[in-house]
């Protein structure tokens, strides 16, 4: 039955799903227009195999385009084969997966392409936040095509061979290469793709995610078995506060971590890990970057960004959508200066700041190294929902650095002083004391408790037990406008 190319549309679906576990329907669908010499063409399932099966013997659907069939191209049937699939997801409280490959908008079909398109958007928008839907680019996905990659939670994108873009590179001005459609820059630059790497690297990637997902916004995701200690020490815990992706790991059951968008805004960690077997959605700062062999291959200022705080705020919203709870790991001494800060910034902070507050899942924080100024505030503080606060005894927690303070609050007396450094050292000293240090911030209720980094894992494990039931209730609204 049908071309090579749909054993390829299939073999990736098999190559994904357990073993022996799909089953195809709408096989016998075709395209029933008669324009421009369409219906000498033989145009089997119009172009996408359709189906469910199982992945980690969890029901998932899916389907995949075949490029050999009129170029794998979005039609009215085609369209309403992917709309069937999600209708019934709905239905089962189960996730959706688009494996791409095509060359975007039947153009035989015309007004009726544009209508199969928005069907695909409509019910992409209904089902956002109530099953999880993933995209894997194995192909080109251009144009409108782009966009359902966009209304996806996670875009997964072949390293090499796939194109993702809206505007083709050769319709831009001053676009001299073909970078703008290539996974680096997509994954890079853009932010749209959460993973980049070869197909098996894709298949197995999104196995790895289901692991940490729930099926639907009504389940919990899979509790597994834990083996991990949970009252496991973390040797060196300090020295891992500028990597916090490896203070991460280190704190997760058995070491495991799976960051999204690893390679966008690198400076915010957003990643997923395990705590005593439930899925903890983790947001983080950081400073450096290691490798294996612990070689500083990259540093950073602590400060929040743009696009730190884009990233930050959408996988935010997503754990909050599907009942995951939050960690924050805080090191933040003000937001970044630049004129390209200047243009997003307060738009990005702000998308933080009430995704955090706007969680009603379990949230805690814990500060690491710095939490100075309105930055930290942004970060998952007491003051925006924050459920328990945790922070390390080095910690710092104020509105500013103390010398920069005492300079502003005593100016007057420094230019009448006889010796100003004398004076702004004592003054330093004693804005550090009542201001700036841990004891302050806990007096005032702003920190939970002080506690023994090698102690983390299990303080963490402990606050998120307890806030396993909680409810919070909010004000009877839409939804929110930011």
């Amino acid at each position: 039955m049908g071309t090579s190319n749909q054993v390829i549309a299939r073999q990736r679906i098999e190559n994904l799903l357990d073993d022996n576990s799909f089953v195809e329907i709408g096989a016998g669908v075709k395209a029933r227009t008669t324009d421009f010499n369409i219906k000498t063409k033989d145009t089997p399932s119009d172009g996408v195999v359709t189906g469910y099966g199982l992945i980690n013997d969890s029901l998932v659907y899916v389907y995949s385009q075949d490029p050999e069939v009129l170029g794998g191209s979005v039609g009215e049937m085609h369209a309403k084969k992917i709309v069937h699939l999600y209708n019934l997801a709905l239905k089962m409280g189960a996730p959706v997966i688009g494996i791409v490959d095509s060359t975007g908008l039947r153009l035989q079909e015309s007004v009726d392409g544009l209508g199969a398109f928005g069907k695909i958007y409509a019910k992409q928008s209904v089902a956002s936040g109530v099953i999880p839907m993933i995209t894997a680019v194995f192909g080109n996905c251009g144009g409108g095509l782009s966009i359902v990659a966009g209304l996806s939670d996670f875009v997964f994108m072949e390293a090499d061979k796939a194109s993702l873009f809206l505007n083709a590179p050769n319709t831009i001005d001053d676009n001299k290469s073909d970078e703008t459609k290539s996974a680096a820059f997509q994954s890079e630059v853009t932010g749209n793709v959460s993973f980049k790497g070869n197909a098996d690297e894709i298949y197995a990637g999104i196995r790895d995610l289901f692991s940490v997902l729930p099926g639907c916004n009504d389940e919990d995701a899979d509790f597994l078995d834990c083996e991990d200690d949970l009252n496991r020490g973390i040797a060196n815990a300090t020295s891992m506060a500028e990597d916090t992706a490896i203070l991460l790991a280190s704190v997760s059951d058995n070491g495991f971590i799976m960051e999204t968008k690893k390679d966008y805004a690198p400076e915010m960690v957003t990643a997923f890990i395990k705590l005593n077997g439930a899925t903890v959605g983790a947001v983080a700062n950081r400073t450096k970057i290691y490798d294996e062999d612990a070689n500083e291959v990259a540093s950073f200022e602590n400060k929040l960004t743009s696009k730190g705080c884009e990233k930050a705020a959408k996988f935010v919203d997503f754990c909050d959508s599907f009942n995951i709870p939050v960690l924050t790991l805080t090191n933040v001494d003000g937001f970044a200066t630049s004129m390209d800060e200047e243009v997003l910034g307060v738009k990005n902070y702000s998308k933080l700041v009430y995704a955090f507050s706007n969680a009603s899942v379990p949230k805690v924080n814990l500060i690491v190294k710095d939490a100075m100024g309105s930055s930290s505030v942004v970060m998952n503080s007491k003051s925006t929902g924050a459920d328990i606060v945790y922070a390390w005894p080095q910690a710092k927690i104020g509105i500013m650095e103390a010398g920069l303070a005492v300079k502003i609050i005593y100016a007057s007396e420094l230019e009448s002083a006889d010796n100003a450094a004398d004076l702004i050292a004592e003054k330093t000293a004693e804005y550090n004391e009542n201001q700036n240090s841990i004891e302050a911030a806990a007096a005032r209720g702003y920190v939970d408790s002080v506690i023994n980094p090698e102690d983390t894992r299990k303080y963490l494990i402990a606050a998120f037990e307890m806030l396993y039931t909680k409810l919070e209730d909010r004000p009877s609204k839409k939804h929110g406008t930011v």
